[in-house]
């Protein structure tokens, strides 16, 4: 099966040429594209080095679904991988591994790997990969959401690869929501009898340092995106419980690591998730520019309002 590689980008230079020089060691041949939403650095003068095709759009028009689901059509490979700018493969085999599980079964729709944390990860931000990103591979299917709710469609697109006939069953990524399109689309893919799976031994650094104010306006997104698309808590439920689980889990990881002094943090770090996610589920009652100003991703609300 031919593989291709997209990666989108914006003003990616700090990170561009490691990873493409990286990916070029990979133990695997692939199609490499690169789809550039206007950068105003040397993103594409390092692209053009590596890429087998570039794909450039306005800034004003990058969609996290229309704009993958763009470069995958005119990719050529019948299994497509995504990263994001700023994920950087641990190993030789990271993309060879992803694909091997990705063909293991032909029911596998999708897979997505391991997340390193990057070595300046705050606590917080080490704390998030390690729970979200286990160290041991799994696969899900559309009976699990009886145990595990929404998270059985839980999927990211930092690393993650595709069949792509699997996408264009589900005609690929929906455009227009606001964060999640790789969640979007698994649990189409569930829907429709594929199976999603997680690799743990295919491994990309990748981790970010938010700060409160950004842990509010990200779960704003995401109380904004369970808005819009209501048929999700409907179709799979809520990840019951999770929350609290979460919560227990950071507080043990600030204890481990004898962070004692994180723990004011912990709780102000959480209740502006919380805050920020119910205000999202809300949205509609928020004059506009309110909305926008909270968002993390402010350009959507012109696009998509």
């Amino acid at each position: 099966m031919s593989i291709s590689v997209i990666i989108p980008t914006y003003n990616a230079q700090k990170y561009l040429q490691p990873l493409l020089e990286n990916l070029s060691n990979q133990t695997i041949d692939f199609e490499l594209i690169i789809i550039d939403s206007s950068s105003k650095d040397n993103t594409l003068e390092i692209a053009k080095k590596y890429a087998n095709k570039i794909i450039t759009i306005d800034k004003k028009d990058f969609d996290h679904g229309a704009t993958r689901t763009k470069a995958a059509k005119e990719a050529s490979g019948d299994i497509i991988i995504f990263l994001t700018q700023d994920a950087l493969p641990t190993s030789k085999d990271s993309l060879e591994k992803l694909v091997n599980t990705l063909k293991s079964d032909s029911k596998i729709g999708a897979v997505y790997g391991r997340q390193i944390p990057y070595k300046d990860a705050t606590l917080f931000g080490r704390h998030l990969r390690y729970y979200n990103y286990p160290n041991r591979s799994y696969i899900r299917e559309l009976k699990d959401k009886k145990k595990y709710g929404l998270k059985s469609a839980f999927l990211s697109d930092s690393f993650a690869a595709y069949k792509r006939e699997a996408l264009e069953s589900i005609n690929w990524f929906k455009e227009g929501v606001i964060v999640a399109e790789d969640m979007h689309a698994a649990a189409r893919l569930l829907l429709n009898g594929y199976k999603k799976a997680y690799e743990a031994d295919a491994k990309v650094y990748h981790s970010h340092n938010y700060t409160i104010k950004e842990e509010f306006q990200r779960y704003f997104d995401t109380g904004v995106f369970h808005t819009k698309e209501k048929w999700l808590i409907k179709e799979f439920g809520k990840a019951e419980g999770e929350g609290k689980k979460f919560i227990k889990s950071e507080l043990n990881f600030l204890i481990k690591n004898r962070a004692y002094h994180k723990i004011f943090e912990l709780i102000v770090r959480n209740g502006a998730k919380i805050l920020g996610y119910k205000l999202g589920r809300n949205y509609k009652y928020l004059p506009l520019s309110l909305a926008k100003k909270v968002s993390m991703h402010k350009e959507w609300w012109d696009r998509w309002l």
